[in-house]
């Protein structure tokens, strides 16, 4: 089984789904920690360096937004929320967060089971690309490092997972669809707003200086490419 054995921590408060989520999840091979509260959640991830983390935001201590931002200020590890929120707004939220994903409750098993999959892909390390390196920028996938002028840029999982794609297809048009197949799965093939999201905060945090200006091209109605950097 893909990823077995890979380590997960739930953190919801409610006991019910607690449970539900660590039967599931057991069932499908892996090895998972439980948090009712944001302040287990946190030791846990710290002791534990979990693969991947499902997170409620309705904590009883800690709002879980500011878990989810404590995790994301030295880690990468894939991160999906756990919401009963539904609307495009909520979700872009969600995204803005930090977050790699998310599930609406209900879901069902199958929908966990594939987002699981999808998150600890992004999460993994992958060992077939080389350095890459293009003007100031360089990326080490097999470290998941990124840098600017030398400087280290801190990326969500998922948010290097994008850069990746688009590096390893330099200079080719990268549809949408293209883009949320290879990403997010089967399961986001409408959600388009994902890719534009990912994008703006890649072009954030990458266009640091004058010859990263533009670095990420828009093809209006098509997609997004990367170009080789003239030295």
């Amino acid at each position: 089984m893909l990823n077995q054995g890979a380590k997960i921590l739930v953190v919801d408060d409610e006991k019910g789904i607690r449970r539900f989520l660590e039967n599931s999840l057991q069932n499908q091979g892996y090895e998972v920690f439980l948090a009712e509260n944001g302040r287990k959640a946190l030791q846990l991830f710290k002791s534990k360096h979990p693969d991947l983390v499902l997170l409620d935001l309705n904590l009883p201590d800690i709002f879980g937004g500011d878990v989810l931002k404590e995790i994301r200020k030295e880690h990468s590890t894939p991160i999906i929320v756990l919401t009963v929120l539904n609307s495009d707004k909520d979700k872009i939220e969600i995204l803005d967060l930090g977050a790699d994903d998310f599930l609406t409750k209900p879901f069902s098993v199958a929908e966990l089971g594939a987002r699981v999959r999808v998150a600890l892909r992004h999460g993994a390390n992958l060992k077939d690309t080389p350095l890459y390196k293009n003007g100031p920028l360089e990326v080490d996938v097999n470290l998941r490092k990124v840098r600017v002028q030398g400087k280290e840029i801190k990326l969500t999982a998922t948010e290097f997972d994008l850069l990746k794609l688009l590096i390893s297809w330099e200079g080719k048009i990268l549809t949408q669809n293209f883009i949320l197949t290879n990403i997010w799965g089967a399961f986001a093939n409408e959600q388009t707003h994902y890719v534009r999201i990912y994008v703006a905060n890649l072009r954030r945090k990458l266009e640091t200086c004058e010859e990263m200006k533009g670095f990420i091209k828009t093809e209006q109605g098509v997609g997004y490419r990367i170009d080789k950097i003239e030295e």
